[in-house]
């Protein structure tokens, strides 16, 4: 059957160059099975060559005669055919399919952006003029508040600024982050707002970075809820504190920012941190659940800028965790900046891995991982927050809050 089946003629198709294939003359004869007939192999000058290497010796072969110039080609010469074929009118390597265009390579050109942001960043990040006194706060937990707190003090610290972090959440994670000890027994914010302990006897360094310092938070905050009620004063005893501190530091050595982190809670915890206070930074988590506490938050600022500190405001809102393969964070991000057009950072912090990890090295991913896409971004948002200037209040902020 099979020599039977060889007697046919056939004809072979003739294939589009568009598909990457090379078209093949209608008067080749072919095999059975549509290929070209003849050998698959020819010799050349180096022996035997495949005929899928045929195409990439061709320039060098010279001019391919077409059959019936005198000089009738081989049966089944691939090249031949593939020559004759272009030589009767087959598109040119620019028409080719898109399909088969070389893909494109988003890798590079991510590293090429991060590059260009790294130098932007690495410009510098200016001293303000006055020290900036900001409570990190979200009632919500696991929204970032002392992952945000941590990194942007260590960035500034890192850009020549003094920063000292005051850890008022009882679990003690900025303390964590910044490798300073909090066991129980050390001395630390509680012994400040319950004994009246000197800010300064409680301050220790973060061996990480220079300049960056740290009031410890330990296990013994969270009994100062309800240890707080019946003293006097019990909202106004961190400001107090602080205030008492910055004013014992030597001109020479100013601290330029001072970051609180807040627990989860709107308790006289958070409310001493209002008080204490100019600005609120808030970071917001690119989550639904993160709307839904954002307005009674605010009713609290508001509460707390009429009754206990005038001078207190919003000046920054960090969006967190922002997946960009996710719709979700994109809505969440809108709708932010649809209420907050001026208080939104421009940068958003991803999800990251290296930024999770760095706490449990003792450090922050500034210094954990400097080349991490996680640290370049609270690069710039440390970037951004120095370029506020809030010494004057904006006008129409309430009005912007309460809606």
């Amino acid at each position: 059957m099979m020599a039977g089946m060889s007697d046919i003629p056939v004809t072979a198709p003739r294939v589009s160059p568009g598909l990457g294939w090379p078209g093949i003359a209608d008067d080749v004869s072919s095999t059975p099975l549509g290929w070209p007939g003849g050998d698959l192999t020819r010799k050349g000058t180096n022996g035997v060559v495949s005929r899928e290497t045929e195409g990439a010796r061709r320039p060098e072969a010279g001019p391919t005669r077409r059959q019936g110039d005198g000089e009738p080609s081989p049966a089944g010469d691939h090249g031949a055919a593939a020559a004759a074929t272009v030589s009767a009118g087959a598109p040119p390597a620019s028409d080719v399919s898109r399909e088969t265009d070389p893909p494109a390579a988003p890798i590079a050109e991510q590293l090429r952006d991060e590059a260009r942001r790294r130098k932007e960043v690495s410009a510098g990040i200016p001293r303000p003029r006055r020290t900036r006194i900001l409570t990190v706060a979200n009632q919500k937990g696991g929204v970032g508040k002392t992952t945000s707190a941590v990194n942007l003090a260590a960035a500034l610290a890192q850009a020549g600024s003094r920063v000292l972090v005051v850890d008022m959440d009882p679990q003690g994670n900025a303390s964590t982050a910044l490798g300073v000890p909090h066991q129980s027994g050390t001395k630390g914010v509680y012994d400040v707002l319950i004994d009246g302990l000197a800010l300064e006897d409680v301050v220790q360094t973060s061996p990480s970075v220079p300049g960056l310092l740290c009031a410890p938070a330990t296990i013994d905050l969270a009994g100062a809820e309800i240890e707080l009620v019946p003293l006097v004063a019990r909202e106004s005893r961190l400001r107090k504190a602080i205030d008492r501190y910055l004013e014992s530091r030597p001109d020479d050595e100013r601290i330029d920012y001072v970051f609180i982190d807040c627990p989860p809670s709107l308790g006289l915890l958070t409310v001493n941190a209002f008080v204490a206070a100019r600005e609120v930074l808030i970071p917001i988590q690119c989550e639904y659940y993160a709307l839904e506490g954002l307005s009674q938050l605010l009713t609290n600022i508001e509460l707390i800028r009429e009754h206990l500190n005038p001078e207190l405001r919003v000046s920054s809102i960090v969006l967190t965790m922002y997946d960009a393969r996710t719709r979700l964070s994109a809505q969440v991000a809108d709708e932010v900046r649809a209420h907050f057009p001026d208080r939104v950072m421009r940068t958003t912090v991803p999800r990251s891995v290296r930024i999770s990890e760095a706490p449990s090295h003792g450090e922050t991913v500034i210094t954990y991982d400097p080349t991490s896409t996680g640290a370049l971004c609270y690069l710039e948002v440390a970037a951004e927050l120095a370029a506020q200037d809030w010494s004057e209040p904006h006008e129409g902020e309430a009005e912007g809050m309460r809606a």
